[in-house]
């Protein structure tokens, strides 16, 4: 019996695999031209996929949840299990078929061995044109499916009280005739075309339909040829519309709603921050480290801090803690206080600290000059200064040049950690998280300690992974004992 092997076809759009998401038959069941075979999962979408052969499922050449390449086989199909001849049609009703017409003799009809180039055409074309718009992809099934009828002759006519006659059965264009006499095989019941019974609309719009449990045949589609939109979906929801009987499975209730959309044109600020953004990005090999601290003498030194007269009229913050720390571990790791300049790495001998704030009109990151010589409450009204500066557009140039490393205080906004973008052209860039009460192991035994995450982004280029790691430990160090900083 003749085994036909279907390859994944072209999905179209420069895909070049899939993912097997649900095989629709399995190895036995027998099945007919263009019944959906399997759903697979592309790059832009779920895709429901039809066989260009009928007969008998020999084998599933993939299991779901596998990839496969495009060209790779997919599903073999014995052919010769409900097929008959394929009787030669006059060549003036083959004329205008393609697939058909590059096998006729000279006198102008097919033989057996015509007629099984004409199904291989047809299964070819059907192969290269399965995905693609919607429309085009119900177009081509119908003229495809029109020439496996032709290759058989006309469909038996419907009796006199029958509105639509029966169509012809699928797989008869499949099967080359027999040379010997003519003898009728078995063929396939015949049953409704599978093509016309099925509702047009795009697979994406299919699977949509499905997870909210409506059925497309009781929609009426308000796309171009009739075709079914995700809006006449969502119109069905929000109708009433029954549900698929899917066990299990019941439609999503949903409110009424305007459907817009806002576009927003990046100028000025935002403008700078994206440009900004991309160009550290994609010219500096980020690589981030993180590291869990335990604040507690942290936010007992704060609390002092804030007690003294020195510091009436000012808010001192952990943040103010954390950079005069971050300027004592920058002595005993110069690397990360340094930038790239084409082929030479420049150490600065100085710490401009730059703070990101955010501000209603996006980003910015003004920095405190010469930060590495001044104590935490100096710090503490230099953050205050600027930050306040930044976020009513009155920073100067000058505050918003020249950084040498950043910090960003991601904690602020309630948030653990994160992976910071470089503030190009320095060399790294701390994020400080969320301080908040947890669980810790103190000398062996369970505490609960104020907890903060840590995470330093760097220059590849300038540093190893080694080197920023003992910068953190150092950090670390610094802020679980932040009287060690009284000594610088």
């Amino acid at each position: 019996m003749p085994e036909r092997e279907f390859k994944l076809p072209d999905l179209g759009e420069g895909l070049t695999d899939g993912e097997v998401v649900r095989w629709l038959v399995a190895e036995g069941d027998a099945i007919t031209l263009n019944q959906p075979i399997v759903e697979v999962e592309t790059a832009k979408a779920v895709v429901e996929i039809p066989s260009p052969y009928a007969g008998t499922v020999v084998k599933l050449h993939a299991g779901e949840g596998d990839t496969i390449d495009v060209g790779a086989p997919l599903i073999s199909v014995d052919t010769g299990g409900g097929a008959g001849p394929a009787a030669a049609p006059p060549a003036t009703e083959v004329a205008g078929s393609p697939a058909t017409a590059d096998v006729a003799d000279g006198s102008g009809a097919a033989d057996g061995s015509g007629a099984a180039a004409a199904a291989e055409g047809v299964a070819q074309e059907l192969q290269a044109t399965l995905v693609g718009p919607g429309e085009r992809q119900q177009t081509r099934r119908r003229r495809i499916a029109g020439h496996a009828r032709g290759g058989n002759g006309p469909a038996p006519a419907a009796p006199a009280d029958s509105a639509v006659a029966p169509a012809a059965s699928a797989a008869s264009a499949v099967v080359p005739a027999p040379s010997a006499a003519p003898a009728a095989a078995p063929t396939l019941p015949p049953g409704p075309d599978p093509v016309a019974q099925r509702p047009k609309a795009t697979p994406p719009v299919r699977r949509y339909a499905k997870d909210r449990g409506i059925d497309l045949a009781a929609l009426v589609g308000t796309g171009k040829d009739g075709r079914i939109t995700r809006e006449d979906v969502d119109g069905a929801v929000d109708a009433g519309e029954p549900a698929a009987t899917t066990p299990g499975l019941s439609p999503v209730a949903r409110g009424p709603r305007d459907r817009t959309e806002e576009r927003i044109p990046v100028r000025g600020t935002r403008r700078l921050i994206a440009a900004a953004m991309t160009a550290s990005a994609f010219s500096i090999p980020h690589v981030t480290e993180f590291l869990t601290v335990d604040a507690t003498r942290l936010m007992e030194l704060r609390d002092r801090l804030r007690a003294l007269p020195a510091a009436e009229g000012v808010k001192v913050t952990p943040l103010a803690v954390v950079a005069k720390a971050l300027c004592v571990a920058v002595r005993s790791h110069p690397l990360m206080n340094s930038s790239w300049d084409a082929d030479e790495i420049v150490v600065k001998g100085w710490v401009n600290l730059g703070i990101a704030v955010d501000t209603p009109t996006g980003l910015l990151v003004p920095n405190i000059k010469d930060a590495d010589t001044l104590g935490v409450l100096d710090l503490a009204r230099e953050l205050n200064r600027l930050t306040g500066l930044a976020r009513e557009r009155k920073a100067a140039p000058a505050d918003l040049t020249g950084g040498t490393i950043t910090i960003t205080n991601v904690g602020g906004f309630g948030v653990e950690t994160g992976t910071p973008i470089i503030n190009k052209p320095e060399c790294a860039i701390l994020a400080t998280g969320l301080i908040a009460p947890r669980p810790w192991v103190v000398d062996g035994e369970l505490a609960v300690r104020q907890l903060m995450t840590t995470a330093v982004s760097f220059d590849h280029r300038i540093v190893d992974g080694a080197y920023a790691a003992q910068f953190l430990a150092h950090l670390r160090t610094l802020l679980e004992d932040p009287a060690l900083l009284s000594a610088f």
